[in-house]
């Protein structure tokens, strides 16, 4: 009887470590300080809201940046079946400058979190293979997704003196945006 015990806690176990392990494997990296101190690999809103990255320069910009009501409400309806995979450098003044904004945008459109990634990138504009595939050339580089197709994409700064909303709109209404480098 002991040893049946014995047994069956011994696999018990053994099948809880290697569900664990099988977990750990299916989450994405989280991004690391490189030896410059900048972000490499998948971040969230949380990790530029710590230190050093909050008091820098993401906080000022998240609360200082006012966004264009009519266009949120417009933006709302078009953002439940998009998926968005960004690319920002820490090291980078228009990622600075427009991440905290392109949070803000999301966080009063309701958008769902789980629908994002965002992967910080070092000067060479790479994160440990992250970024194979997805052609980024300038940061930050935000790409939208409707049912698995990409449908546009925002590069480095906004298109004509536009807002970040504004672009935003342009791309999920699908009516021929063109970001800053596109021809």
């Amino acid at each position: 009887m002991k040893k049946t015990l014995l047994f069956v806690s011994i696999i018990f176990l053994a099948a809880c470590a290697s569900s664990q392990k099988l977990a750990n494997n299916n989450s994405k990296p989280k991004a690391i300080k490189n030896a410059k101190g900048n972000l490499v690999g998948y971040a969230t809103k949380n990790d530029f809201k710590q230190e050093p990255y909050g008091s820098e320069w993401f906080n000022d910009y998240y609360e200082y940046y006012e966004t264009d009501k009519s266009v949120i409400n417009k933006l709302k309806p078009l953002l439940t079946n998009i998926t968005i995979k960004g690319f920002m450098g820490t090291w980078c003044d228009d990622s600075r400058r427009e991440t905290p904004n392109f949070y803000k945008i999301l966080d009063e459109t309701g958008f769902d979190y789980n629908k994002l990634d965002l992967v910080t990138v070092n000067r060479e504009k790479t994160a440990n293979g992250i970024e194979k595939g997805y052609d980024i050339e300038r940061v930050p580089t935000f790409i939208f997704y409707k049912n698995g197709k990409e449908i546009g994409r925002f590069v480095e700064h906004t298109v004509d003196g536009a807002s970040l909303e504004q672009d935003m709109l342009l791309i999920l209404s699908e009516k021929g945006y063109k970001h800053a480098y596109e021809k």
